[in-house]
């Protein structure tokens, strides 16, 4: 049977990934009670999605890197990173904010297909067209040494993402097979980037559509 460890849980209306960057402004009384128990104990919480209607069963441990303000009545900001994952196995209500007990996962062992090297390789030249990247490492750099797992939780925590597409992320559990997912996912981001920025080329033109566009759109009336 898997051990579980009794965390601290937040739930919001998004997703954390492992090494993903995520600053939050704490104004609730529970979770100012909650985030301030974590820094006096040096304890993460788990994030939890919550979509309104249910809490999600997987969710990620946020540690507290930095307390970037503190407000008079005991608000803060303060940023996170994602760290473990983890599976619910019971929703705990003894404190005023919510507990749960919970056991981690992480990605099982992979045998990488053929193709993984250029899985890798498309993700290096898509993610040097992605305006404003927010990674923790230097895209000019990919050189098919960062990890699959390091490399698919990168992509996944990009502008564009819904929670619901971060939260089938975060469940997998094939490091080869998320960095597959997350590459076509992303190839779908630049497109409509892309297609974005000429509309708006056109609009700033002379009124005509570019060729790329009406190309791209019959492509699409023929899908």
């Amino acid at each position: 049977m898997r051990k579980t460890h009794k965390i601290p849980l937040f739930p919001l209306g998004l997703v954390l990934l492992p090494d993903m960057m995520l600053p939050l402004h704490i104004f609730e009384e529970r979770y100012k009670a909650m985030v301030s128990a974590c820094l006096a104990n040096d304890r993460p919480f788990g994030i939890v999605l919550f979509d309104g209607g249910a809490i999600r069963s997987v969710g990620c441990m946020a540690r507290i890197t930095e307390v970037l303000k503190r407000y008079d009545d005991g608000r803060m900001d303060i940023m996170t990173r994602g760290g473990e994952r983890f599976v619910i196995r019971e929703l705990i209500e003894e404190q005023a904010y919510m507990e749960a007990r919970v056991f981690f996962f992480d990605d099982g062992e992979d045998t990488p297909g053929d193709d993984l090297a250029d899985v890798v390789d498309a993700a290096g030249h898509l993610l040097k067209e992605v305006a404003g990247i927010d990674a923790d490492f230097d895209v000019s750099t990919l050189d098919g040494h960062i990890p699959p797992k390091q490399l698919s939780f990168a992509i996944a925590a990009l502008e564009g993402f819904a929670p619901a597409e971060r939260q089938g992320f975060l469940e997998m559990t094939s490091s080869s097979e998320r960095l597959k997912k997350c590459v076509q996912a992303l190839s779908r981001i630049v497109a409509r980037n892309r297609l974005t920025r000429e509309i708006q080329q056109m609009i700033g033109g002379n009124g005509h559509p570019p060729e790329s566009i009406l190309r791209e759109l019959g492509d699409r009336r023929n899908i």
